[in-house]
């Protein structure tokens, strides 16, 4: 398992380029199937619109359009900034307004690729790592030992619970969990259970652990 970049929160921007405006539209995307359903909604949505370009990266495929601009002038740069950024699971749509003057093959790959990039910097993008949720259940004593050994390792907490002993969840990266393992023994003489749960992949988003099913 390794880790990769994806959009947590997709964004929206819009350039203009010599009166074309060109709106992109950024989305976390699951499935070919999920994202034949949002172009579907964008072409609703600019109905009026002279194209919808697109491309996305998903569950190892990639694929793109040029939704009737010339061959390799939109979707191949939009895509080309999504491999670029190393992200996955992502479709991006952008929409353009023609404003009645041609931008060359060279104007449009610029435009496309700028408008890709500002749609990017209008999401949140997270890193998607592995991992496992370990569980230590340990006696009052050793609760602080935990805390200082994952706030040492900037290790994310879930939940610690506490009733005749004390319960704490931790999100730990496949990197981590040797050396985590390894410290929680020595520090608590061996005293503590260590439960390592099923692999995971999970983000840390404002200081919290996300888990991805």
């Amino acid at each position: 398992m390794a880790g990769y970049k994806i959009v947590y929160n997709g964004g929206s921007a819009e350039i203009v380029e010599k009166k074309s405006r060109f709106i992109a539209n950024v989305f976390p995307l699951g499935s070919e199937e999920e994202a034949a359903g949002i172009l579907e909604g964008i072409k609703k949505k600019y109905w009026d619109a002279r194209h919808n370009c697109y491309a996305y990266v998903t569950g190892g495929i990639s694929k793109c359009s040029d939704d009737g601009e010339p061959s390799g002038t939109a979707g191949r740069p939009i895509l080309e900034v999504i491999t670029g950024e190393g992200i996955s699971d992502v479709l991006i749509v952008v929409t353009r307004y023609f404003g009645g003057t041609l931008l060359g093959t060279g104007g449009l790959v610029r435009a496309y690729s700028k408008s890709a990039k500002e749609g990017l910097c209008a999401s949140s993008i997270v890193y998607k790592e592995p991992g496992k949720i370990i569980t230590i259940t340990t006696d009052y004593n050793g609760i602080g030992k935990l805390q200082y050994i994952a706030s040492q390792m900037e290790l994310a907490i879930m939940d610690t619970k506490y009733s005749e002993k004390a319960e704490m969840e931790l999100v730990v990266s496949d990197g981590n969990i040797d050396t985590f393992v390894k410290k929680v023994t020595e520090a608590t003489s061996g005293q503590a259970l260590i439960n390592k749960g099923d692999n995971i992949y999970f983000a840390v988003i404002d200081g919290k652990p996300v888990v991805f099913g």
